[in-house]
């Protein structure tokens, strides 16, 4: 029973972190949304022999962030104009190999593989919550499992498990491990983690203005490659095709995540940009960022808070983008550049990643 209530709390600090899912029916023309930027791609303003190895450059310009579009959720819209300064992006989303060798050189602990803080967690969650055992608090991480039939689609715990002993090296907890995997994106991340290595690299998270930008590339659809999820049939991201949670038809190749570059990239040259994980930004969730903009809210008092999920007054999450292998056309359609969530900064789960960003111009 008590470790049941463990999980109840681990299940609720990502259940509020998670804007609703609901099935979008139809792909709308977003061709009333003018985007000014060119697409720049592999063949930027810098040389290909001077770029850092495994990044790109993406020319600085203006574009509509977010969406007018109706098919999509509240946080979303309105659509803003955003104005970006030029930047180097990761081309693939942060890999197995790539974390290792920062593990390696740096011994680096991750989040999911310390206990959880109970002083962090009891942050998020209302007074006078009662703290779980001590023998319960161990080392682990969100891991999605299937079940073996339809569930109650309102119950999240259905398909996340807390597991004990899950984290980037055992994505799915013990005996589970990343042979074989150096080039899928790395998992089981939490904020500080992908900071880590950002830091250690030399390198940034990129906001979520920058991360849209490179995503959008200079697109006015609804993906990047167009205004239907699959073209000519072909799918163009790693998603989950079927019955979410428990049928997926695995019509793209893959269950779980896929070796970065196993998808066309858009037209900046860069990967996975939509699905396969989902990607950390540095920016602070505001479910209502879009409408404080356009003054149809006042600012949020970053005194009180530096995030706001109506879910949840006592959010500390930051924004990630892209959806994932996860993200399905009958749950949660969030495999779209607009599309955005809050994630809670402590923890990762089995479906989080990152890429990162840089200002140095050679």
């Amino acid at each position: 029973m008590v470790k049941k209530a463990l999980k109840t709390i681990l299940i609720y600090l990502f259940l509020i972190s998670t804007v609703s899912c609901e099935k979008s029916t139809e792909n709308k023309d977003f061709s009333n949304v003018k985007m000014n930027a060119e697409p720049i791609g592999l063949e930027g303003k810098i040389g290909l022999d001077e770029k850092p190895k495994g990044m790109v450059w993406i020319e600085g310009g203006e574009f509509f962030m977010g969406t007018n579009d109706m098919e999509s959720y509240p946080d979303e819209r309105p659509a803003v104009s955003s104005k970006i300064d030029g930047f180097w992006i990761d081309i693939t989303e942060v890999t197995n190999l790539e974390f290792k060798t920062f593990v390696k050189e740096t011994g680096y602990i991750t989040v999911a593989e310390k206990a959880p803080d109970w002083e962090e967690m009891k942050l998020q969650l209302p007074p006078n919550t009662p703290k779980p055992s001590e023998d319960l608090l161990v080392a682990g991480s969100l891991v999605f499992v299937a079940p073996e039939s339809q569930v109650d689609m309102k119950d999240i715990s259905n398909w996340w498990n807390w597991v004990e002993g899950a984290n980037w090296k055992h994505p799915n907890g013990p005996g589970s491990d990343i042979v074989g995997k150096d080039d899928h994106p790395v998992v089981h991340i939490a904020y500080e983690d992908a900071k880590a290595f950002a830091d250690w690299s030399g390198k940034r998270l990129p906001t979520e203005a920058e991360w849209e930008y490179a995503a959008k590339a200079g697109s006015n659809s609804r993906f990047p490659w167009g205004n239907k999820l699959k073209l000519g049939g072909v799918h163009n991201a790693n998603t989950f095709q079927g019955d979410f949670p428990h049928l997926n038809l695995m019509e793209d190749g893959f269950s779980g995540t896929a070796p970065v570059k196993s998808f066309p990239p858009n037209e900046f040259g860069l990967y996975d940009m939509i699905g396969n994980v989902w990607e950390i930004t540095s920016d602070w969730y505001d479910a209502a960022a879009y409408k404080r903009l356009q003054k149809q809210l006042p600012e949020l008092d970053t005194a009180i808070s530096k995030c706001f999920n109506p879910e949840n007054p006592y959010a500390i999450e930051k924004v990630i983008k892209g959806g994932s292998f996860l993200c399905s056309d009958d749950y949660c359609v969030n495999y779209r550049p607009s599309a955005r969530r809050g994630q809670d900064i402590y923890s990762g789960t089995s479906n989080i990643g990152f890429r990162c960003v840089s200002d140095n111009q050679l």
